[in-house]
C-alpha cells in the first residue's frame, strides 16, 4: 500500500469509528489498535502510562500511534512536547522510513523555531 493509499483508508477508518462508534453499550475503539481488544479509554491510559497490559505499555502505545495514526490524532493525543520528549526512545521501534524522517526534522525543527509549543501547560 502507497503512502497515499495508507493515509486515506486511515481517514477513512476514523472517519467511520465517528460515524459508527459500535454496539450499544460498547466502548469506542481506535483503528490503529483493530488487531487487539483495547478500547480507547485503555489505549489512553496506556499513553500516560497509567496501564500495562503484560508487554503492552506506555512505549508500545506510542510507537503503536505514531505508526498508524494520522499526524493530526498523533499530535492531538500525545501533544508536541511528549512527542519530542520520548522520540528518542521511540524512534527505533518505529519502521517507517517515512515517519521516522517526518519526526526526526519535527524533532529539530520545533525546538529552533516554535519552542513555544514545548512550554507545559
Amino acid at each position: 500500500m502507497d503512502a497515499l493509499a495508507a493515509i486515506c483508508y486511515q481517514r477513512r477508518m476514523v472517519s467511520d469509528l465517528a460515524q459508527h462508534p459500535g454496539e450499544p453499550g460498547q466502548r469506542p475503539r481506535l483503528p490503529w489498535v483493530w488487531d487487539y481488544d483495547i478500547d480507547e479509554e485503555q489505549f489512553l491510559r496506556m499513553l500516560r502510562g497509567q496501564l500495562t497490559l503484560g508487554r503492552l505499555d506506555r512505549d508500545w502505545a506510542a510507537v503503536r500511534l505514531i505508526e498508524y495514526a494520522p499526524y493530526e490524532e498523533i499530535v492531538r493525543i500525545l501533544g508536541f512536547r511528549d512527542l519530542l520528549r520520548g522520540w528518542p526512545t521511540w524512534r527505533a521501534q518505529v519502521r517507517s522510513i517515512g515517519r521516522k524522517r517526518g519526526f526526526d526534522f519535527l524533532a529539530e525543527w520545533m525546538p529552533r523555531h516554535r519552542p513555544d509549543c514545548l512550554v507545559e501547560h
